[in-house]
């Protein structure tokens, strides 16, 4: 689950008393990178750091914190036999009484992250349209769904973002850079237009359409015909979810669809990061 402000909010106004596990160092290999948190109450969780047998510790240490009134402490945990853990490394656990300045501290770092989270717009709230959305939910993407048909957006999750406009396609014009595009409306000719405007964007990680090889032979051609560049047409994902062998049912669709947007965001993102690193590297020694 990806934490988000809301979620901490409403979890500390159930759990008044409750302390935030936080990995503050991480050597070798470990089921989360350092930063990753959770809250616990003597009764509930919220967010992890990683699970198994290191999470069961921690909870059961900070537990006793809270039962016994004792101070919070870090804890230098190795994982590995010690702990029926076979990641190898070694984490040190920072706990920390949840006062009124740190969940303030949480809130606001959890909403710079989420401020910070690659856009993902999908065009189209139909069947596979819905199941992506639900599906994006629960990932650390900020996640809109575009429609024509206001009706039709009704009933999506709280935290993906409803956009009803007459002209979807001018929502890919001002969308922020390395925003992803999913097309999957009720009107081919629709989808046309917007992932032309889509493959304007040189920044955009994934632009993906639903259809299949007849639909993708079609668009070709058409968009050949308005001018658009080979270089271009080949970044256009159709059909999306192409692992899918055939499986036309949407859940399946979104689920593979899913797996794919966040393949192309993360490699972006390394790339981005290499080059950051390079420009870095360039700057230290005067090139």
């Amino acid at each position: 689950m990806t934490l988000r402000a809301p979620d901490i909010a409403a979890f500390l106004s159930r759990e008044p008393v409750a302390i935030c596990a936080e990995l503050l160092v991480v050597r070798g290999s470990s089921p989360r990178e350092a930063g990753a948190f959770m809250l616990i109450s003597p009764t509930a969780i919220l967010g992890t750091i990683g699970g198994g047998a290191l999470e069961y510790l921690v909870i059961d240490h900070a537990r006793k914190v809270m039962r016994e009134g004792l101070a919070p402490d870090t804890l230098d945990i190795p994982l590995g036999p010690e702990i029926g853990q076979c990641c190898g490394g070694r984490v040190e656990v920072g706990l920390f009484n949840i006062t009124p300045a740190k969940a303030r501290e949480i809130a606001a770092r959890v909403e710079a992250e989420d401020a910070s989270r690659p856009h993902v717009y999908v065009f189209g709230a139909g069947n596979v349209g819905q199941s992506l959305a639900r599906a994006l939910a629960l990932l650390p993407v900020r996640a809109h769904v575009v429609d024509t048909r206001p009706d039709e957006l009704m009933g999506l999750p709280d935290n993906v973002a409803a956009i009803a406009t007459a002209l979807p396609e001018s929502v890919v014009r001002s969308a922020p850079e390395g925003s992803s595009y999913v097309i999957l409306t009720h009107d081919h000719a629709l989808d046309f237009l917007i992932a032309a405007e889509a493959l304007k964007r040189e920044d955009a990680p994934y632009v993906g359409m639903v259809g299949s090889r007849t639909k993708r032979a079609r668009f070709h051609t058409w968009y050949s015909a308005e001018g658009g560049s080979e270089k271009a047409f080949q970044h256009l994902i159709l059909p999306i979810g192409r692992q899918g062998l055939g499986d036309k049912r949407p859940e399946v669709i979104a689920a593979l669809a899913v797996a794919e947007i966040l393949v192309h965001i993360g490699s972006r993102e390394a790339i981005l990061h290499a080059r950051r690193a390079e420009a870095k590297l360039g700057a230290a020694f005067g090139r």
